[in-house]
């Protein structure tokens, strides 16, 4: 599997989000090897969308459409600057409800000591994901230099918030997810997509 982030600012999120549409509509269906797709923007209009693909060799050939080339440069003017492009196939996936359902998309990325442990550590909450129906997936990336990004999608920003609430996590939980933080170097970021554009299978 391999999994593409961007990453930037944009002067008009409503074009943006008309843009990734479009490209669901007209250029997706064509993409073999797409797994699918979701983006947003933040209230302080920066843009995330995460696509993953079966593998790099799809992902590549993806790319090299010419109706994917002339898209891009179509939508680039909206960004206010160069967007970030990153990918790997360092990827940890899985869900629990149909994607398209989300209503809130947390993204949490930043630098860690060592990926491969991380993704480990996510694999192992899998079954408390699985008993908190309000989640419906989970996405780890890990990239080369130690650069991580993490979404969980939800299906409403008002159930990720109850979540953070409640404390009552079984103990072995408790203790992955501290060991998570000792894997962070410096400070997470968060990116909150509070209206989540999807495109994922049913």
């Amino acid at each position: 599997m391999l999994a593409e982030t961007i990453r930037g600012w944009v002067s008009d999120p409503k074009a943006m989000g008309a843009a990734f549409d479009t490209w669901m509509r007209d250029i997706a269906p064509g993409a073999k090897g797409l797994l699918g797709s979701t983006g947003g923007v933040t209230d302080d209009n920066e843009l995330f969308i995460l696509t993953l693909f079966e593998s790099e060799e799809v992902a590549r050939a993806n790319e090299a459409r010419p109706e994917q080339g002339q898209f891009w440069a179509e939508v680039f003017d909206i960004f206010r600057s160069e967007p970030a492009i990153q990918t790997s196939t360092k990827v940890y996936s899985d869900t629990n409800g149909d994607l398209n359902s989300t209503g809130f998309v947390q993204i949490r990325t930043g630098q860690v000591s060592d990926g491969d442990r991380m993704l480990n550590l996510i694999d192992g909450n899998s079954s408390f994901r699985t008993a908190n129906q309000d989640i419906l997936g989970i996405v780890g990336v890990v990239f080369d230099g130690g650069g991580f990004t993490n979404a969980v999608f939800f299906t409403s920003y008002e159930a990720s918030r109850r979540l953070d609430e409640d404390n009552e996590m079984p103990s072995d939980v408790q203790a992955r997810g501290e060991e998570m933080l000792t894997l962070v170097v410096g400070e997470l970021e968060y990116l909150d997509l509070k209206d989540p554009w999807l495109g994922w299978p049913s």
